[in-house]
């Protein structure tokens, strides 16, 4: 492979090879290759499809739209900050355009699949609020169960007698995914109710007490999840597609 200049610096030139060599030396290049590749499956994706179109008048009201906030109206300052950037007006357009089919892809890629991996990651995504105190024998818990019960205020036991650093919010714990809270906690917090309390549960040597302030669960209504899913699936696709390239680093 013939070896080409692609930077210099101080009018010497760097040649592709010797980047190559410096992003290895830096640990870098893995990196590097990696976002080549995906840029690269993503290209061969959208060229390769015919449901991927973009108005070229979408793209040029998000220019306008970006120049208006960042006070690029005069044409004489957009040049420059095009400069400023390493980048010239088609370029910028492009950018923009990709960064559009980009997005619909993804939801392309990811729309037949996003109920039934919402419903796998559901367990993690729910979120609960509970408050805890946590003590060192069952005795001392059922005491404090007895106290609560009585009408002793649970934030109150929680400050004078948890060992959890909580302690100091009144025991609240939370929002925590639900899917992480060990399993014989969750097996009660489902099936509660707020304000329930719950317990003694002995975890990890320690007894504790809780009780359910809210439960929260997920729903795709809420789109920062949505998306979230979405770039969680196109990730996994990407990695596949990736897996399969055959890849060779040449270097003369």
């Amino acid at each position: 492979m013939k070896s080409s200049s692609f930077l210099t610096v101080n009018d010497q030139p760097i040649f592709i090879n010797q980047a190559v060599k410096y992003l290895q030396a830096s640990g870098k290049l893995a990196h590097f290759i990696g976002d080549i590749l995906r840029h690269y499956v993503i290209e061969q994706e959208i060229q390769r499809r015919d449901d991927i179109e973009i108005s070229p008048a979408l793209t040029e009201q998000t220019i306008i739209d970006f120049r208006l906030k960042n006070q690029l109206n005069d044409p004489e300052t957009f040049q420059q900050w095009l400069q400023n950037n390493a980048t010239d007006y088609a370029t910028f357009s492009e950018s923009i355009g990709f960064n559009f089919k980009l997005e619909k892809l993804k939801v392309l890629i990811t729309e037949p699949k996003l109920s039934e991996y919402f419903i796998e990651r559901k367990i993690f995504l729910d979120r609960v609020i509970v408050s805890r105190i946590v003590v060192d024998n069952r005795e001392v818990a059922e005491e404090l169960q007895t106290q609560i019960e009585e009408g002793g205020s649970f934030e109150q036991l929680a400050r004078e007698y948890s060992l959890s650093e909580d302690r100091m919010v009144n025991g609240m714990m939370g929002p925590v995914s639900r899917g992480t809270i060990p399993d014989q906690l969750r097996a009660v917090v489902d099936i509660a109710t707020p304000g329930q309390i719950l317990g003694p549960i002995e975890i990890e040597g320690r007894y504790g007490l809780f009780r359910l302030e809210q439960f929260l669960p997920a729903s795709l209504e809420d789109m920062q999840l949505k998306q979230a899913l979405q770039n969680e699936l196109f990730e996994k696709w990407l990695v596949e597609k990736i897996q399969t390239l055959t890849v060779k680093l040449q270097m003369s």
